[in-house]
C-alpha cells in the first residue's frame, strides 16, 4: 500500500504488505476495509475497527502493520513508531515493519537510525527492492549533509560544489526534463553549393545515379524496420511478463527471464525463485500494469523503463522500473531488474 509522500525530501514510501501467510482468507475483508478508511483518510474509524480486530486477534500481523500505517497517516507518528517497533520485536523475520520504521525516522530526519532499520529489512529479506529504494534515498540523504558539512568548511570549494549540486537532483522529487521546444536563435540556411561544369557524359551518369539524400535513406531504411521490429518484440516480451504475473503463470514469468538473471541483493536464482513463487501464489489476485513505457534497443540489448502499478491483497505500489534485456533466438529475456529508474 503506497501512502502520500512524506513530508521530507526524501522520496520513500510505506509499504503495508498484506502477509498473505499469516492472514486466513476470512479476514481479507476486514484487512481491506481498514485498509479503504486509511485511503479515504477516516483514520478514527480505520483505527477503531482495527482496534476491535486486535482486541480478539492481538497477535495479527497484518492488522497491527495497518493500524501502525493509520497512525503515522493520521499524524501520530510516536505511536505508528511504537506499533512498528513491537512488530520488529515480536516477528524479527519480517521485512515491512524494520522498512516502515525506516521511513518514519526519515521523516524525522533521523537518518542514523533510519539507516539502520532499512538495513534491519534487507537482513531478513535480501531482495526487497522497496527497502533497497528507500535505502538509496537515505544514503542520498546522507551524502548531502556531509557535503553541506565540507561546504561550510571549505567555503566554495570547486570539488564539492558540483557533488553538493548532483546528490540533491538524485534525492530531490523532480525529475529531469526533455526540451520540445524550437531552439531560441534561428539557425542560418547554409549556402547552397555551386555544381561543377559536367560535360555530357557526366551529366548523363548524373542523371542515373540517385541523390545522396535518397541513397542515405534507402541505405538506413533497412536498419530502421530492423530496429523498429526488434522494439517491438521487447515490448512483447515485457508484456507477456507481466501477463504471465497477473495470471499467477509461473512458468510463464520465470521464462521471462534469462539464463544470465541475476537477482538482487545477492540471493542465488534457486532461492530467488522459491521465494518469488511463494509471494506469487500467496496472494488470491494480482494486477499489474505498466504505464509509459519506453523501450530502447541496441544490438540484441534492450531496455525498457516504465512506471510500474502493482495490487494483489489490499497492496498498491506505484514504483519505476528499469528492465534490461537480451535477445535470446527469437525471443527477448529480462537480464536485470532494478526498481527506481535502475
Amino acid at each position: 500500500m503506497k501512502l502520500r509522500r512524506p513530508r521530507s525530501a526524501l522520496a520513500i514510501t510505506l509499504f503495508a504488505a498484506a502477509l498473505a501467510w499469516l492472514a486466513p482468507l476470512a479476514h481479507a475483508d476486514e484487512y481491506s476495509d481498514v485498509a479503504q478508511l486509511t485511503r479515504e483518510g477516516k483514520f478514527s474509524e480505520a483505527l477503531t475497527r482495527a482496534d476491535r480486530f486486535l482486541s480478539n486477534k492481538p497477535r495479527d500481523a497484518q492488522m497491527r502493520l495497518l493500524k501502525g500505517v493509520a497512525q503515522r497517516d493520521a499524524g501520530k507518528t510516536a505511536d505508528a513508531i511504537a506499533t512498528f517497533t513491537r512488530l520488529t520485536e515480536d516477528f524479527p523475520e519480517l521485512p515491512e515493519p524494520f522498512n516502515n520504521l525506516g521511513v518514519l525516522y526519515a521523516d524525522q530526519n533521523q537518518i542514523d537510525k533510519a539507516r539502520a532499520a532499512l538495513e534491519a529489512a534487507l537482513r531478513t529479506h535480501p531482495s526487497y527492492a522497496t527497502a533497497h529504494e528507500n535505502l538509496g534515498d537515505v544514503y542520498a540523504k546522507l551524502s548531502s549533509t556531509a557535503y553541506s558539512k565540507a561546504l561550510q568548511i571549505e567555503g566554495s570549494a570547486a570539488a564539492v560544489t558540483p557533488k553538493l549540486a548532483l546528490v540533491r537532483q538524485l534525492s530531490g522529487p523532480g525529475q529531469a526534463k526533455i526540451t520540445t521546444t524550437a531552439p531560441t536563435q534561428p539557425i542560418a540556411p547554409l549556402p547552397a553549393p555551386v555544381p561543377a561544369p559536367v560535360t555530357p557524359p557526366a551529366r548523363e551518369a548524373a542523371a542515373k545515379a540517385p541523390a545522396p539524400a535518397k541513397q542515405a535513406a534507402e541505405s538506413s531504411a533497412p536498419a530502421k524496420a530492423a530496429t523498429d521490429t526488434a522494439t517491438r518484440e521487447a515490448e512483447a516480451a515485457v508484456q507477456n511478463w507481466v501477463a504471465a504475473w497477473s495470471s499467477k503463470d509461473l512458468k510463464g514469468y520465470f521464462s521471462a527471464y534469462g539464463k544470465e538473471f541475476n537477482p538482487s541483493g545477492g540471493a542465488s536464482r534457486s532461492a530467488w525463485e522459491a521465494e518469488r513463487r511463494s509471494r506469487i501464489e500467496g496472494k488470491s489476485k494480482i494486477s499489474v500494469r505498466l504505464e509509459g513505457l519506453q523501450v530502447v534497443v541496441n544490438g540484441n540489448k534492450a531496455t525498457a523503463k516504465f512506471r510500474q502499478d502493482y495490487r494483489a491483497n489490499g497492496i498498491a505500489i506505484s514504483s519505476r522500473k528499469t528492465l534490461d534485456l537480451v535477445k535470446h533466438g527469437d525471443g527477448w529475456k529480462i537480464t536485470r531488474e532494478a526498481v527506481g529508474g535502475g
